[in-house]
């Protein structure tokens, strides 16, 4: 592609554009590179939570999520993301959860 200026001077805006573009790609390539293992890393932390009415905290956890589905089981409710849950609904749970140990739900703690 050719620009063309007064006086007959023409520019050639391809090899410019092809190194524009091909930068942008370069430093999306790598800002993708260094986000991604943040990312991964922030869903293998586990979430606290504080339990108001014990007045401790619990470690959101895989051994907390299956009971978590052992609750909303035997409570005929639909299974969601406990930290989406108000907190009206998560303090039901954290009341059961201490009358439920996991020896009493059989769930396995290795």
């Amino acid at each position: 592609m050719m620009w063309w200026l007064g006086g007959g001077h023409a520019i050639a805006l391809v090899g410019c554009m092809r190194t524009i573009t091909s930068r942008f790609f370069c430093v999306a390539l790598l800002g993708a590179a260094l986000i991604a293992p943040v990312a991964a890393r922030a869903e293998d932390t586990p979430r606290s939570y504080h339990d108001k009415k014990h007045n401790d905290d619990h470690e959101w956890n895989n051994h907390e999520d299956q009971a978590y589905r052992i609750y909303a089981k035997e409570n005929h409710r639909k299974y969601r993301e406990f930290s989406g849950l108000k907190e009206n609904d998560q303090q039901n749970y954290w009341n059961w959860r201490h009358e439920h140990s996991d020896a009493v739900l059989k769930i396995d703690i290795r």
